[in-house]
């Protein structure tokens, strides 16, 4: 197998390990976790992880010059993208923030415009288009349910904050990610979110009361650590190394349709013809935006 074609079934991977993770999380907040402390938990843990895989596999260590870069890109990737996501979540409704977040390889192609300088191709936009027409219909459509929304203007505002700095970080990050070991580079990347975020929601922390927490929601919390966390960020970091951002953003229109398939599974959601078609449109999508660009015309020219 290519690089290429194992850097994309990792980042499909990712996309996985998030579509059930949606499901899961439900059942730990708030009711056992406030999403604030669940965040902390999950990066807390995340972050032991990574510093014992570092004295594992024993990497080249971070350059000195490098450690405010690295400090600057994890308030983007761990504080502010994610504390603003649950915050802005807790706000609007589920529906809209999905709708939101998939706007984020619109936003990687934007930034890529101007950061990287990358060209404007039809086949490239059009899968874009495609895959988020897909998303948006399937996002949109089943039962209406009522949700406890008390501003949606904020929390629509604070996802697409969340939406616009994931897809920063694809882009600011793909230089460190080319120079350090993955480990390297995502050790000191959570552990500098960790030392952002610990005082803006210990106390959020302090408030869990672990001895009523049952077996299976530890399981729950076990899953999104190990892969909802530690797996899907390397996974993620193997992409980008030698995929676009643009790539492994696209993937991001997998969620809803694997998040579909797991509560087909579970029997929360029953299988329509208008999902089905969503599905295909949003695969699609992705599919014209992976691909690479023919060159078979070049070759031609060229001789």
């Amino acid at each position: 197998m290519s690089k290429r074609n194992l850097a994309l079934l990792a980042v499909f991977s990712t996309a996985v390990f998030y579509g059930i993770n949606y499901t899961l999380v439900k059942q730990v907040m708030p009711t056992f976790m406030s999403p604030f402390a669940l965040v902390w938990v999950r990066i807390f843990a995340a972050t032991l992880l990574f510093w014992i895989t570092s004295f594992i596999v024993k990497p080249p260590e971070l350059e000195k010059k490098d450690f405010l870069y690295v400090a600057l890109l994890s308030i983007i990737a761990i504080v502010i993208n994610i504390l603003s996501f649950f915050k802005g979540l807790s706000l609007t409704t589920p529906i809209n923030a999905a709708v939101i977040m998939v706007t984020t390889p619109i936003l990687v192609f934007v930034f890529s415009l101007f950061i990287l300088k990358e060209k404007l191709k039809l086949k490239r936009f059009l899968g874009i288009v495609i895959g988020l027409l897909g998303a948006y219909f399937l996002t949109t459509s089943g039962k209406k349910i009522e949700t406890n929304a008390v501003n949606i203007p904020l929390g629509n505002a604070l996802v697409f904050v969340n939406a616009s700095g994931y897809a920063l970080y694809l882009i600011l990050a793909k230089k460190m990610i080319a120079k350090y070991h993955p480990i390297t580079f995502v050790k000191w990347l959570y552990t500098f979110g960790l030392l952002f975020m610990t005082p803006v929601v210990f106390n959020e922390v302090l408030a869990i009361e672990w001895h009523h927490i049952p077996f299976d929601i530890y399981l729950i919390v076990g899953y999104v650590i190990v892969f909802a966390t530690y797996f899907n960020f390397l996974f993620n970091l193997y992409g980008l190394k030698h995929l676009k951002p643009t790539t492994v953003s696209a993937f991001i229109y997998l969620q809803p349709v694997l998040a579909t398939i797991f509560a087909l599974l579970l029997g929360s959601d029953e299988l329509s013809w208008s999902k089905t078609a969503c599905a295909l449109l949003v695969f699609t999508g992705v599919y014209m935006v992976t691909s690479k660009p023919n060159e078979s015309k070049k070759k031609v020219t060229d001789k």
